[in-house]
């Protein structure tokens, strides 16, 4: 195929998704909502807890900040890879992850926690109704630009996309602060939580959505820990401590020497905390192609970015909580 054609298809698909009827946020209305809060935040969380072992540390690290978070809701989300047979399974999974983490928290789950899609998006125009998707409608319904709801989400994004096709009109009371994809510049998109549902990926992208991104290279990538580290922080200090050291180690199956595990999502969770242990710029949103890449419009609406961490003081923060009497 010719490489003009190829452009006029590609253009033409991403045109579909332009031509959702989203509200219209000024950009200065954005811009404040996408200040870093430095005051306590209302906020819920989606998350494919089951998938790895990083949503297990950024759940137990976002209960225990109290200080700075109400964690008003936790929804889980769809995945599929070899540790489900399926994305509602491996949402289901999910779910009594959350569910077993909350025991061990001492932590009650009664209309806390929601199920969410049991699929990906199929079409931009049939958001998929989910426990969650409605919770989450309900929560950024009764919000205002004042006092936004936070939604964290460290998995694909297919919970949070419905909840905006659902109801457009919630993207003026929210934030969304999501774990996925890659740098701006890097090659290819095809990072796990965005490649999963890349429908959902793009109506978040182009809804106009006051959207804080943490993407996985170069930056979340180098939020990495070892055995040792955690045996020395964790091992023996309580029940959620031992927990999260032992499903660490089990990745660690050849039980190499030199080895280290990311813990990615743990770092959306401190940029609520702390905004200067993430260091974020404003940026254009990017179209996301169906290729799965980005492409730059600077007249596109402005979103924020993570540029670099203070991997250490996120570290001390994160360890002093899950071991605190």
């Amino acid at each position: 195929m010719k490489k003009g054609v190829l452009f006029i298809l590609l253009s033409f698909s991403c045109s579909l998704l332009f031509s959702q009827d989203f509200p219209s946020i000024s950009e200065t209305d954005r811009i404040d909502l996408l200040t870093p809060n430095r005051g306590k935040i209302r906020m819920v969380l989606d998350t494919d807890t089951y998938n790895e072992i990083d949503d297990q540390f950024a759940m137990a690290y976002a209960l225990l900040s109290e200080d700075k978070l109400t964690v008003e809701a936790i929804y889980a989300a769809p995945y599929f890879n070899d540790r489900s047979e399926s994305p509602s399974d491996g949402m289901e999974k999910s779910y009594q992850e959350i569910l077993r983490l909350l025991d061990f928290m001492n932590r009650p789950s009664d209309g806390l926690v929601f199920r969410g899609s049991t699929e990906y998006l199929q079409d931009i125009s049939k958001p998929i109704r989910s426990d969650a998707a409605l919770d989450l409608v309900s929560k950024a319904m009764k919000s205002t630009p004042d006092n936004p709801l936070y939604i964290v989400s460290t998995g694909c994004i297919t919970n949070v996309a419905s909840a905006i096709l659902i109801e457009p009109q919630i993207i003026k009371n929210i934030v969304v602060v999501w774990l996925g994809g890659n740098d701006l510049n890097w090659p290819t998109q095809k990072e796990f939580n965005l490649m999963q549902d890349v429908l959902a990926a793009q109506v978040v992208l182009n809804s106009g959505v006051p959207l804080v991104i943490t993407p996985c290279r170069p930056v979340v990538s180098h939020f990495t820990t070892t055995i040792p580290e955690l045996e020395l922080y964790l091992k023996g200090k309580n029940d959620l401590s031992n927990y999260l050291y032992e499903i660490v180690k089990g990745y660690n199956s050849q039980n190499l020497d030199a080895w280290s595990k990311e813990i990615w999502d743990v770092v959306a969770i401190a940029y609520l905390i702390n905004p200067s242990w993430v260091q974020t710029n404003l940026v254009h949103s990017p179209i996301l192609t169906d290729q799965v890449t980005y492409s730059i419009d600077h007249s596109r609406h402005f979103i924020r970015m993570a540029t670099s961490l203070n991997r250490d003081a996120i570290f001390r923060d994160l360890f002093n909580k899950l071991t605190r009497k």
